[in-house]
């Protein structure tokens, strides 16, 4: 599927995830000690971004790393995990998680039918499917104020360019800078 039939699926998708400047998503181990805590009564916009969300889609190792977490952060959504092998689910999230795989416009499909409309696309590799797929909406990326010199990227081979509108930027006191940008379509 490319840009040009990106309006003909019915679920918005987007992206909000923190980097590194160097554009590092992850440690190579996959750790995330470098991200900052949130301030008291700031959680960079986090909270009015995922309760438009239904559906969390994400990549094994993305989840594995969720499941380190000291709590499970998506209590309200339904989330999807991308593997090809079967996936042995804590007890509290029997029922709660599912996993697929496919092609992105198979998996939206699947979830169409569910009746995902909004769909937060997470993790590395899993974001860059669907930007080559051109599934994808709307992101929003922090830079948190710290170089990692090598680790996870975020982007990586596209497969080519992808137009985007910036929407906003909006800097906050500890350094962090969040920018949303609105995917073009092309053409």
């Amino acid at each position: 599927m490319s840009l040009e039939t990106t309006s003909l699926v019915p679920i918005r998708c987007s992206v909000f995830m923190a980097l590194s400047l160097d554009g590092f998503i992850a440690r190579p181990d996959g750790g995330l000690d470098w991200l900052p805590q949130p301030e008291p009564g700031e959680d960079y916009g986090y909270t009015r971004f995922i309760e438009t969300v239904d559906t969390v889609l994400m990549g094994r190792n993305t989840f594995d790393q969720v499941l380190t977490f000291p709590e499970y952060p998506y209590a309200d959504q339904s989330v999807v995990v991308l593997t090809t092998r079967p996936l042995a689910l804590p007890a509290h999230l029997a029922g709660k998680v599912q996993w697929m795989q496919g092609e992105p416009a198979q998996i939206l499909a699947r979830l169409a039918e569910q009746g995902a409309r909004h769909v937060y696309v997470d993790g590395g590799e899993t974001i860059r499917r669907f930007l080559r797929a051109g599934l994808i909406q709307d992101i929003i990326l922090t830079h948190v104020p710290v170089l990692l010199g090598r680790g996870i990227p975020l982007f990586g081979d596209l497969d080519g360019e992808i137009p985007l509108e910036h929407v906003e930027t909006v800097v906050y006191t500890r350094g962090l800078v969040q920018s949303r940008y609105r995917v073009l379509l092309k053409g």
